[in-house]
This record gives structure tokens, C-alpha cells and sequence, in this order.
């Protein structure tokens, strides 16, 4: 249990900007509170850039209070241009309603849905009449502050629809229905939603007299400046079909040194004195800091059976930071025990014994075939730049073949480039 929500929140870098600082201080710490985060459904799967949100819903719930996770039905359908160069595309109602579904089963490795409230603001957003909602909300809007919020400034000089125009009113107005029938207090989110946040706490206040706060969270970067979440690939997604599990721990384990503390605070529940130790470690203990950031993060988005199968290979492949766990550390982390040097949790692609000839199976089919490569072209292009390796040796001619002599008590190992490893296994 978090005795000291606020504080707590603060000490890990969470708050970015607040509507009444000293009444939020003294709710979160005085009183077991209702509060909101809303997650848009655009996709079927939620990716690290969405977990800083989630990681404060799942400590705020730690310290006694109450989630309203909202999923946005309704407003998916017209989508946030807050932090948008353009108009998202539309998706239909079946798709969002799918999307809907495996949000929630992510969701779930984070909060307690069951001391949770789920809600889709499509049950009452559908049932809105155009005409009583004008009158009865829009009336409330000033159309000169909405133009003055800078996530409709950036979209007025690229060209903003009427429908997005909406999209702050609608989620203001979800504000006072989870007041007027959850008792509601605070609602969070990502710092783009800082104007619709203000906009329902305005809202909720006018209509239903109640006061009610709102707080947002940083934008996450790392320490280059570049929006944290992101790879040559594209985003890191938490379903394993997108994103597989090792490169998921892959992407935690290759932060940056100067990022791991701060990490460390987000998307961990280690005690912060523990990560300000961690922190501070130079290389090449720096490192243990870094498995116990991946094994942690891993194991929250899949569970600690998979994070500790991740870590043995990640480790067996490129080797243990602290093999003798001399670093403190409260993490599970430290009660793993090594299999087989690791070796047996790494990624692995079973080739059919019939693939192997007298000749043997040509290492361009192979790259391809066990999903290193998109594509034999792929696989050609790899290895004309140095990038394959076969047992740790670079391939340097695409034309050769792979024998049973490769495999070594039955299996090889192959990788593209430093991060991308399978085990072959015959």
C-alpha cells in the first residue's frame, strides 16, 4: 500500500501540470478518491507510449483509489487531433469494438479491473440528441478559448474537420457523467491533453458544482530528445504478435544509460531509494540496472514467467551483467536461475527435418524462413552488409549452405545484426 499518493507520484517524475496543486495534494493523501483515464480504442493493442498513464493508474490504485477506466467508443470514431499533424482515418464501430476488447485484457496485467470501474463513453455519447446536447452543453463553450488551445493551433495550419473540432467538448462531457454518476474527482492524462482536461473540469464544475482537479503527465523523451517508445521499426506494442516478447525486453535493456533511473521510477515498483542506487551505478554495472528495468517491465506487460525466460536468453546470448549478484537489488530478478547458460529461452524457429539436405539448407532460405529476415531479398541484403552471423561467425558469401555440422548438440544459432537472435533448432 502507497501511504503517500501525491508525493509519491511527484517523487517519480509523474506530475507535469496540475489545475490546483495544493487541493490535489491534499485530496490524494486525505481522501480514498474516484478518478479517470480515458484510452481512445484507434487500435488493437496499447504500445509503451500509452504504459506512463497506466503506470499512474496502477500506483494510484496501489495507494486505496478508486480507476475509471474509460475506453473512448464513441470518441474513436471521431479521433484526438491533440498531438496530431493530420486527421486520423476513420474506423468503423465493429473494428472499435474489437479493439476495445483487447484493450482491456492488456489493461489487466496493470490494474485490479475488478476493484475497477470500466466504462465506455459509447453507452452515452450514442444516445445523445444533437439537438439537447447544443443546447444543454454547447452553449457552455467559448469557440475563441477552444481555437487558442495548441492542439487546434498546430491543426488550423494543416487544415482541422468539424468533427475533430467536437472532440474536445465530447470528452469534457465525459468528465461530468463519470462525476455525476461515479462521483469522479480528478481526471489524468497525457500532457497533449492538458486543453480537454481543463475543458471537463470547467464543465463538470458549471454543471454540477462539484470541484473537481485535473493533472497531466510529461511527454517522454529520452535522452536524446526523440519521443521515448519508438524504434527504426516503429512503435513497441504490447501484444507479443506485433512486438515479441524478447525484442519487448530487448527495447528496455538497450535504454540509455542517463534514462534507466528515471525509467527505473515509471515503470517499476521498486522503492525510489532503491532506484536512485541504481542510478547512480557506472559502467559496466550500469547494465544490471538496465536487465532489472527489462525484466521488471516485462514482466508487468507479460507476466514473470515469459520476463524471466526473456532475460535468460537476452543474457545468455550477450551475457550477465552480474552474474554473481553483487548489486542489491528487491527485484525477483535476483531469485532466477540460470538453464543451460541461458541458451535454452532464446527465441527459437524448429527447422523441419526434411529442410536439411545432404547439402544442407541455404542460409538466405533460412534467415527468411525462421522470420530474421522479411524475405530472402532481405536476407541477401543482410548479409552483402556484413549484418548476418552464424555461431557468432559473420557470413560473408549468401550462396552457402548450412549442414548438420553447424548444429551443435542440435541446434545453431543465427542472428541479423547485434539484437535480432534465433535459435535454430533441428
Amino acid at each position: 500500500m502507497i501511504s503517500n499518493a501525491y508525493n509519491d507520484l511527484k517523487e517519480r517524475g509523474f506530475i507535469n501540470q496540475e489545475t490546483d496543486a495544493e487541493a490535489l495534494n491534499k485530496l490524494l493523501n486525505s481522501e480514498k478518491i474516484t478518478f479517470y483515464i480515458g484510452f481512445d480504442p484507434t487500435g488493437n493493442s496499447l504500445h509503451i507510449g500509452h504504459l506512463l498513464p497506466i503506470m499512474a493508474m496502477r500506483r494510484l490504485q496501489q495507494a486505496g483509489h478508486t480507476p475509471v477506466v474509460l475506453v473512448g467508443g464513441a470518441t474513436a470514431l471521431i479521433g484526438d487531433p491533440s498531438g496530431k499533424s493530420e486527421a486520423r482515418p476513420i474506423i468503423t464501430k465493429e473494428t472499435v469494438a474489437e479493439n476495445v476488447a483487447a484493450i482491456k485484457t492488456q489493461l489487466a496485467r496493470y490494474v485490479d479491473l475488478d476493484k475497477s470501474i470500466f466504462v465506455n463513453n459509447a453507452d452515452w455519447l450514442q444516445q445523445l440528441s444533437y439537438i439537447d446536447f447544443l443546447r444543454e452543453v454547447g452553449y457552455r463553450f467559448s469557440v475563441n478559448k477552444m481555437l487558442a488551445a495548441e492542439s487546434v493551433k498546430m491543426r488550423l495550419e494543416t487544415g482541422l474537420s468539424f468533427l475533430e473540432f467536437n472532440y474536445s467538448i465530447l470528452q469534457a462531457y465525459d468528465f461530468y457523467i463519470l462525476n455525476r454518476d461515479h462521483k469522479c474527482r480528478v481526471q489524468f492524462g497525457g500532457q497533449d491533453q492538458w486543453g480537454n482536461i481543463v475543458a471537463g473540469v470547467d464543465l463538470t464544475r458549471r454543471m454540477s458544482q462539484e470541484e473537481v482537479f485535473g493533472m497531466t503527465f510529461p511527454l517522454l523523451l529520452d535522452s536524446n530528445g526523440q519521443k521515448f517508445g519508438k524504434t527504426a521499426g516503429g512503435a513497441v506494442w504490447l501484444d507479443p504478435e506485433r512486438t515479441p516478447i524478447f525484442d519487448y525486453y530487448q527495447f528496455w535493456r538497450n535504454c540509455d544509460d542517463a534514462d534507466v533511473g528515471r525509467l527505473l521510477g515509471f515503470f517499476s515498483s521498486l522503492p525510489m531509494s532503491e532506484i536512485k542506487e541504481l542510478a547512480t551505478l557506472e559502467a559496466p554495472a550500469i547494465n544490471r540496472a538496465k536487465e532489472i528495468l527489462a525484466y521488471e517491465a516485462t514482466a508487468l506487460a507479460h507476466g514473470t514467467a515469459e520476463a524471466e525466460k526473456a532475460y535468460l536468453a537476452a543474457c545468455g546470448k550477450f551475457g550477465f551483467a552480474d552474474p554473481e549478484n553483487r548489486i542489491y537489488t528487491s527485484s525477483a530478478i535476483k531469485n532466477i536461475q540460470v538453464r543451460n547458460g541461458g541458451m535454452d529461452d532464446l527465441p527459437s524457429y524448429q527447422l523441419p527435418a526434411d529442410d536439411l539436405t545432404e547439402e544442407g539448407v541455404w542460409i538466405v532460405k533460412l534467415l527468411a524462413q525462421s522470420g530474421l529476415c522479411a524475405s530472402n531479398g532481405e536476407a541477401r541484403r543482410l548479409i552483402a552488409g556484413g549484418g548476418a552471423y552464424l555461431n557468432d561467425e559473420r557470413i560473408s558469401d549468401a550462396d552457402i549452405y548450412v549442414g548438420k555440422d553447424h548444429f551443435k548438440d542440435g541446434s545453431l544459432i543465427l542472428k541479423a545484426g547485434k539484437k535480432k537472435v534465433k535459435r535454430i533448432i533441428l
